[in-house]
């Protein structure tokens, strides 16, 4: 092992947060924070678009999918920009300033859009704020999401046996600010008017700021840039390089702020860049790795494309089920009304309960030789995603007296789509990491982030199949709206189910195309 590898942390004698570095709760409180901005917001997202500013299901989606695919895809260069030159504490800063500015553009209303004859008036200007507000967000997320997880693990030495339970600490503050978020943000903003909750959203986003930088003297400078000298150097353009990257960051904005309204463009540039990774991909295959290393690759490019599929059925979350727990559904859950926002909450609600009961179930079938393999988990996976809309089109065929569905169904649709999350999401990355050629692993690691931004379009496509005309943001036939819905999501059950069998059957020669990795 490298001396990099084993030597201690400057974090390592400070134990003042339940044992662990204090730095530790830094990062737990920014990415809770943080979270909790991003998941109130997006919840709330394409009800505001189609019920304030009365888009059609269709131009609603496309906005939610061009945002969600640009947010996913982002992580990659400010992962890129932090490890050559900036260093993490720095993107986190400038991060987190770009997305309070973004959850406080959100808040800006506008005259509520209103239908005169056949066309509809909207308030120009404060949609341009939206826009911009939605640009900020990608681009703050793209320096905070990925350098935030990397400090929490500079904060410990690589042999140090507090690592994994500090990460799992870290990341039950994704899913406290997740659930926590789309109860409040999704209450307010649908209650008392969007602003509340998209502000509410934003002073979220502020206090995660504020922990951060009060607490960056915990980080003890593990995340500061790797070379000073490199960084204040000029460029041609007469600026040092760290000004540079800002600068280019805001140019980006303004990109990704003409981007969001021009959803074409933002779908040219997924399939352009998926066709050249591809491309890439198969031509290093075949030309530049021996046998056990072309095998291995082989079951990564598999997985990676079949999580497109996984992420295209979980993510109809915030698009097509949202809009039905608003038109079709009885949101009535054990007498208390939640709105369809809130739905989004039981996620996080059902992790808590349980991811500590998969990671029992996996150990515990380790230590018998019985535990599945990465691909079988895959397929489960996605079976199970597919299973969740299966439990949707089930409860279709038991409207009330009204022609709504229970929302236990919706409950019941979610907990399959977590529990198959937990089959997938957390060996994703691993697998990436343990199958990849080692010289090409970043490659791999951006090309994962590429398929999960990839499907996020691929979900609000999916979801534009049941697109259903509305007046003012209301439908008009619940029967013809539920019957709609109810095609995709049998449509869905079916793509999950086949793709799910198809892996599952394809298993053991992935398996054994692993070369011993397991």
């Amino acid at each position: 092992m490298s001396e990099a590898a084993t030597a201690p942390s400057p974090a390592d004698s400070d134990t003042a947060f339940f044992g662990h570095p204090p730095g530790l709760f830094v990062c737990f409180a920014t990415e809770l924070w943080e979270r909790f901005s991003f998941y109130g917001m997006k919840y709330l997202l394409l009800l505001y678009l189609t019920k304030y500013h009365l888009f059609t299901d269709a131009s609603g989606l496309e906005v939610l999918g061009s945002y969600a695919a640009l947010v996913y895809a982002m992580p990659v260069i400010g992962g890129l920009l932090a490890d050559r030159y900036l260093g993490m504490r720095k993107a986190v800063v400038f991060g987190g300033i770009l997305l309070a500015l973004g959850h406080l553009g959100m808040a800006v209303e506008g005259e509520q859009a209103r239908r005169v004859g056949e066309d509809v008036m909207r308030d120009e200007g404060a949609l341009q704020v939206f826009y911009l507000s939605l640009a900020l967000i990608v681009m703050g997320v793209g320096f905070l999401k990925p350098n935030i997880s990397t400090i929490v693990g500079r904060l410990y030495a690589q042999d140090d046996p507090r690592r994994d339970p500090g990460f799992t600490i870290f990341y039950m503050g994704i899913n406290i600010g997740a659930f926590t978020a789309t109860l409040l943000c999704g209450y307010l903003g649908e209650t008392y008017g969007w602003r509340y909750g998209f502000g509410a959203a934003g002073i979220g986003m502020v206090v995660g700021l504020i922990t951060f930088l009060w607490g960056q003297r915990h980080l003890h400078g593990l995340a500061e840039p790797a070379d000073p000298a490199l960084l204040k150097a000029r460029t041609a353009v007469g600026l040092s390089r760290e000004w540079a990257i800002y600068i280019g960051a805001a140019a980006g904005v303004i990109v990704v702020w003409q981007m969001l309204q021009f959803h074409g463009a933002v779908g040219f540039t997924l399939n352009a860049l998926a066709l050249a990774t591809l491309g890439g991909l198969t031509w290093f295959l075949l030309t530049q790795c021996d046998r056990i290393e072309r095998g291995r690759m082989f079951v990564l490019i598999v997985l990676t494309l079949s999580s497109v599929v996984f992420w295209a059925l979980f993510e109809q979350a915030s698009a097509s089920m949202t809009l039905y727990a608003d038109r079709v559904m009885d949101r009535n859950i054990f007498g208390v009304e939640l709105t369809a926002s809130q739905f989004g909450s039981l996620n996080a609600f059902f992790i808590f309960l349980f991811a500590p009961l998969f990671a029992w179930l996996w150990m515990s079938l380790s230590r018998r030789g019985l535990e599945p393999g990465t691909p079988v988990k895959f397929a489960l996976g996605i079976a199970q995603a597919g299973l969740g809309f299966g439990a949707l089109v089930w409860g279709a065929t038991h409207p009330d007296e009204s022609g709504l569905v229970a929302g236990y169904w919706m409950v019941l649709a979610y907990l399959l789509h977590t529990t198959g999350e937990l089959c997938l999401s957390p060996v994703g990355l691993s697998a990436v990491t343990k199958l990849a050629v080692p010289r090409v692993v970043g490659v791999m690691m951006g090309a994962w982030f590429l398929a999960t931004a990839y499907s996020e379009f691929v979900a609000a496509q999916l979801a534009k199949l049941a697109a259903i005309h509305t007046v003012d943001g209301a439908v008009t036939d619940i029967g013809a709206a539920l019957a709609s819905y109810t095609e995709l999501f049998n449509g869905l059950l079916y793509l999950g189910l086949g793709a799910g069998a198809i892996l599952l059957l394809f298993s053991p020669l992935l398996k054994k195309l692993m070369h011993g990795i397991h």
